[in-house]
């Protein structure tokens, strides 16, 4: 087996790309060179990314791939990367979504179409660069770094309150991790490291690990995002461009969860135990309220911001049940999500630049018009919804009975979520797609193009092999959270 530097690789491969992007001619007429620089770049990582399960070993619980390079002339203070079973799929997930991005837009003319890929790109380097952080100041640097692509996406590129929308996403992810960077300078002064491996052998007073948890809290739970802290999300999502909602939903708002797992869960097991009653009513609290919410809105971009932040809910819940069930319900929920989520936004965005609108009720028999686009909508629905088959059912059915052995309540009413689910999104499903075309719909072409049908085939072939197979996943994840769980020897709620 080769010994490549993978990692290191996997983050500087898009920053050479970048660079043959910025080079390009800043002109319409010469956007494809741009474009091509974008997809072999994207195509290039994506193919590289599969290196890491190829070669990964599931029998070993600990990082692996492990490069680690001095940085301030400092033993106790490296750039550190590595992988678990926990942070690959996270990986092999960015490099396949920003891939479907570029395909996606690629027939597309928007305004610097030459900084527009080159902000996706720069955010990939970024994404691989957290997921593979196994240090915590390289982690803080590249978690907070993904605020300014994605500020510039949603700024430039977005809908008419694309300024508003992105100075409340910047304010509010970079606030929620300003206590987050006080506990990573707390840790390296009590333990002179800021190396996770190592961190994972020590263990805190109890009430110091109250005051590390809620600082980590304070940035994981706007980033998931949890209730309250949810209002910055359909914001960002209205205004933000179709390949913008994607990658906030399917990737930016993982790395919460994730976050919960590496951090909160792994260093602070016994605040853990103490907040988990917290969480569950949090958790809740936003399966339920945000799915009433999402039943009445207007505008389908929206609608599925909230129904995310209720998605979101089931994996908080599973996280901090704390067994194995429920850890790896929480991370096939997040894959999934990310696929199906993503897929949601692509549809959306594709009927925007035929119609130029989301409202729900400018639209009436677009299944009649568009009956293959109408199938595929039907099938990222149902995986919305945790139909069996697809990867949306194995992370909810996971989820619940997880909560269900800690505490029935908890599980009855976040089961009702699954209910109004399918209320929201089949009734989306209804006023957009059934009944007779109105003038409204019939104004339009109806053929998907070749990049379309592309991007739509694949996401519905992933989702229904992960919900067949979803130990194409779990295989990968169950030894690195025995290593977790071990932390847990007593019932948590």
């Amino acid at each position: 087996m080769l010994n490549l530097p993978i990692l290191p690789i996997l983050i500087c491969l898009p920053l050479l790309g970048l660079l043959f992007i910025l080079l390009s001619p800043d002109n319409d007429d010469f956007a494809e060179q741009a474009k091509r620089s974008a997809l072999w770049t994207s195509v290039s990582n994506f193919l590289l990314s599969l290196y890491l399960p190829l070669n990964f070993d599931k029998s070993i619980p600990h990082f692996q791939f492990v490069n680690s390079f001095d940085w301030f002339n400092s033993e106790n203070l490296k750039f550190s990367l590595g992988i678990d079973g926990i942070s690959m799929p996270f990986i092999i997930l960015s490099t396949f979504l920003i891939l479907i991005c570029i395909i996606y837009l690629y027939p597309q003319k928007k305004k610097s179409m030459r900084m527009y890929l080159a902000s996706f790109i720069l955010l990939e380097s970024f994404l691989i660069g957290t997921f593979s952080a196994i240090d915590l100041f390289s982690f803080y640097i590249f978690f907070e770094s993904i605020l300014i692509p994605m500020y510039i996406i949603i700024g430039f590129w977005g809908g008419e309150r694309r300024i508003y929308s992105a100075y409340k996403f910047f304010l509010y992810t970079l606030l929620g991790s300003v206590l987050m960077l006080v506990a990573i300078i707390f840790l390296y002064q009590e333990f002179g490291t800021t190396s996770i491996p190592r961190l994972l052998d020590y263990s805190l007073p109890f009430y110091i690990q109250v005051w590390l948890w809620l600082a980590f809290f304070s940035s994981f739970a706007v980033k998931i995002p949890m209730w309250p802290f949810h209002t910055w999300l359909p914001d960002a999502h209205v205004e933000a461009p179709t390949e913008g909602s994607v990658i906030l939903a399917g990737i930016l708002l993982k790395l919460g969860g994730y976050g919960f797992i590496r951090f909160n869960l792994s260093i602070l097991p016994d605040a853990s135990i103490f907040f988990t009653p917290f969480i569950y009513f949090l958790s809740v609290i936003a399966i339920v309220y945000t799915s009433f919410i999402a039943l009445v809105q207007e505008d389908m971009k929206k609608l599925i911001a909230y129904s995310s932040v209720a998605h979101m809910g089931f994996v908080t819940l599973g996280i901090f049940s704390a067994n194995m069930q429920g850890l790896q319900g929480a991370i096939i929920q997040m894959i999934s999500h990310g696929i199906i989520s993503g897929a949601l936004f692509f549809s959306i965005g594709s009927i925007y630049n035929r119609y130029k609108t989301k409202e729900i009720d400018f639209f009436s028999g677009l299944g009649n018009k568009m009956p293959k686009f109408s199938v595929f909508f039907l099938i990222f629905s149902l995986g919305s919804i945790g139909f069996p088959g697809t990867s949306g059912f194995v992370g909810e059915y996971l989820t619940l009975m997880s909560v269900f052995s800690k505490n029935t309540l908890v599980a009855f009413l976040s089961a009702t979520g699954v209910i109004l689910a399918a209320a929201y999104m089949l009734l989306l499903y209804k006023k957009v797609f059934l009944g007779e075309v109105n003038t409204n719909t019939e104004k339009q072409s109806s053929r998907l193009n070749i990049q379309e049908n592309t991007t739509f085939a694949v996401l519905v072939l992933i989702i229904f092999i992960i919900g067949i197979k979803p130990n194409l996943i779990l295989d990968y994840t169950s030894t690195s959270l025995e290593r977790i769980i071990e932390l847990y020897p007593i019932s948590i709620f």
